[in-house]
């Protein structure tokens, strides 16, 4: 929902997500990776950063991510959406959150 992030680098993100979802645990070095991931595959990530809970409304939480560069943003997590043999290929390594 709302508008797609960009962070200081002019990497573009989607919006935050609606759908139902597979949730997967990961720490920061994976959720890089995953990033990292998507978007060698060409998918558009939508990411969460520490920083966006600590906001109160969208531009706020814009202005967070658009003061970070890409391989700086504090990931708590992402997700995309991707057929799913794109998918198994971005998440491979990553256990289902439990």
């Amino acid at each position: 929902m709302g508008l797609p992030y960009a962070d200081a680098d002019g990497k573009i993100y989607g919006a935050l997500i609606r759908q139902p979802i597979l949730v997967f645990g990961a720490d920061p070095g994976e959720l890089q990776r995953t990033l990292a991931r998507a978007g060698e595959r060409g998918v558009r990530p939508h990411i969460y950063t520490a920083g966006m809970f600590a906001t109160g409304h969208d531009a706020a939480n814009r202005a967070v991510v658009a003061a970070a560069k890409t391989d700086q943003l504090d990931l708590v997590g992402l997700g995309f959406i991707a057929d799913r043999r794109i998918a198994d290929k971005i998440t491979k390594g990553l256990s289902l959150h439990g």
